[in-house]
């Protein structure tokens, strides 16, 4: 029997070699196909939505916005359940756990995905209704909400945005892939009496906490938006309308720049004004001609 021992030695190793090799490639050949399976799904939601971004009656927009998410939520469900997947949607917040002290700026990151995590749950539950939306050049600007929050103990107006269809590009640097995105923001605020005087004007650049690329943090979160916000503070008492401008470039891969405009006129809410008497911190003073000021005049002339 002894020197039969050798052999049965070989042949379980075999058997049991075999097995490892069947069970490895099984699984590179199912995670092969959740990929594909996934890559299928976002590449039917980007055929999708060139007509949400592009649709011009603001009406039809917001009835369609809750279907149009309700179709590409269901298929990530069903994408979840075929290969039994976690729907927390915290695979990013379980990787930097893994990574542990070695990982800088912890804080930071969650909240980026905290910050993602929120708009992701309005798409996803039907809850996304912007408050303000327009499109130009194939993007569209959402102003998702303009709620007044405490900035380091000072009111401010968030005004929350989200960007779609900023072109973007898929770079690769060695072993690393990393998506990049082209949308750049130059805003301005003019604010007027209820004649249309001009009261005063602001700018800015790039919004706070812009996220080029959200699917960094949820990789379920629907392709090629932007999301970032502007802290605005309280305008002065006797400004009673706003026109705030909403400049966009966004260079494609090919070369090619679309500069979008989005112009928002509104009527001034009561809680975004400071109270009589209040000083606007921060303003300078500029030199205008008087007609600029007050249009009412040049008309006169």
């Amino acid at each position: 029997m002894k020197q039969y021992f050798g052999v049965i030695v070989v042949i379980a190793g075999c058997l049991i070699g075999g097995v490892m090799t069947y069970r490895s490639s099984s699984a590179k050949a199912l995670e092969a196909q959740r990929e594909a399976e996934f890559t299928r799904i976002q590449k039917d939601y980007l055929e999708r939505v060139g007509w949400m971004r592009a649709n011009p009656d603001e009406a039809s927009y917001r009835q369609e916005l809750s279907p149009f998410f309700k179709v590409y939520f269901e298929q990530i469900g069903s994408h979840q359940n075929r290969y039994k997947l976690s729907k927390d949607f915290d695979a990013y917040l379980v990787e930097l756990e893994q990574r542990g002290e070695k990982e800088e700026r912890v804080a930071d990151r969650k909240a980026f995905y905290e910050y993602t995590r929120k708009v992701f749950d309005q798409m996803r539950e039907g809850r996304y209704k912007p408050q303000w939306t327009a499109t130009d050049k194939g993007m569209r600007l959402d102003v998702v909400s303009s709620d007044v929050v405490k900035v380091l103990n000072k009111p401010q107006v968030r005004l929350q945005l989200a960007l779609w269809g900023a072109h973007r590009e898929e770079r690769t640097d060695g072993k690393v892939k990393k998506m990049v995105t082209s949308a750049s923001f130059r805003t301005q605020w003019k604010l007027t009496d209820e004649r249309g005087k001009l009261i005063g004007e602001m700018t800015g650049e790039d919004p706070s906490m812009k996220v080029d690329f959200p699917e960094r943090f949820i990789a379920e979160f629907p392709p090629q938006m932007v999301l970032g916000h502007y802290d605005m503070d309280l305008v002065p008492s006797e400004v009673k309308k706003m026109e705030i401008t909403f400049n966009v470039s966004s260079r494609a891969a090919s070369g090619g720049d679309a500069t979008a405009s989005y112009v928002w006129k509104l009527d001034v809410p009561s809680e975004w004004r400071l109270g009589a008497g209040e000083k606007w911190e921060g303003a300078e003073v500029t030199e205008r001609d008087e007609e600029e000021i007050d249009p009412s005049k040049a008309q006169k002339k």
